[in-house]
């Protein structure tokens, strides 16, 4: 069995130092060393980062996925890896067998499109929130899913090069939502795999002062791009209804709804909505994508 090579994508704007010095150290020690590590700094120039990474300094703020199509397009194009593990610049792998495990998953499923590490805290502790299904009574239960965490995923390279990167446009929010969904459109398995840990410390969305309108604005773009047209309205239905109950900030009231009007008069992007027989899948799957 041929084992695929593989490569890591970082993102950071400099923030974070001492956190991105442990995990480039957590990924140097891994027992299948990575092909190539590609580390891009958003609006940063990496000058004080120690490293044998690949550093793609840019000059503008591109935003998480923007930044990470950076990194993808330099190893898309240079042909020398077949899956790519990403990881947040505050993230950690805290096992040295993370990359060998990843290997053997892609290995032996060649319609394995997307793996969704489990995301734990500095106690070991994993939030509901970082569990990628309904049910999140159990983050120890893998298998498949419709969705996967930004912080510590890994990609099939075929898959990218057949459904494309990350939307770029979105910049902050539900992009993994926007490329989860064209994968299983294409037909790709996402699988969680909780036994793959990415430590993360304990930290809210909303610390972001953009969160709330990027939140709501991404949200309309998304069901835009990739819903058929009836089931527009009962998506955003339910996460209209959902964000008012949980809302706790007038501040954040009026960000929400001025991202929700954004998202309705601008350009979402090319439209490209999933098929029914997706729409399927998702369901069976347990979360239909009006949830």
């Amino acid at each position: 069995m041929s084992l695929p090579r593989i490569g890591v994508v970082i993102v950071t704007m400099g923030t974070r130092p001492r956190e991105l010095e442990d995990l480039l150290a957590s990924v140097d020690k891994q027992d299948v060393p990575a092909a190539r590590v590609v580390l891009v700094g958003n609006a940063t120039s990496l000058d004080d980062v120690a490293t044998d990474a690949t550093r793609i300094p840019l000059d503008e703020n591109l935003g998480c996925p923007g930044g990470r199509n950076v990194g993808l397009e330099l190893l898309r194009d240079s042909g020398d890896v077949d899956v790519v593990v990403e990881l947040d610049d505050d993230g950690l792998l805290i096992a040295d067998d993370v990359f060998r495990r990843v290997q053997r998953l892609f290995a032996e499923d060649p319609k394995l499109g997307i793996v969704g590490f489990r995301v734990a805290d500095e106690d070991g502790c994993t939030e509901r929130r970082w569990v990628p299904r309904l049910r999140a009574d159990d983050p120890m239960r893998g298998g498949p899913v419709t969705a996967f965490l930004g912080g510590g995923h890994a990609f099939s390279m075929p898959m990218l090069r057949q459904t494309g990167l990350w939307p770029a446009e979105f910049f902050f929010g539900h992009e993994e939502s926007d490329l989860a969904w064209r994968a299983l459109d294409a037909g790709w398995e996402i699988r969680y795999v909780p036994e793959l840990v990415l430590q993360h410390p304990r930290t809210s969305p909303a610390r972001h002062a953009v969160y709330y309108r990027f939140t709501a604005r991404n949200r309309v773009w998304l069901a835009r791009r990739r819903l058929p047209v009836p089931l527009i309205p009962v998506y955003l239905g339910v996460w209209i209804t959902l964000a008012m109950l949980r809302m706790r900030s007038l501040t954040g009231l009026k960000a929400w709804w001025g991202g929700f009007a954004e998202g309705v008069r601008t350009s979402c992007g090319t439209r490209a909505p999933m098929s029914w027989r997706t729409v399927w899948r998702m369901t069976r799957l347990g979360r239909p994508p009006v949830l």
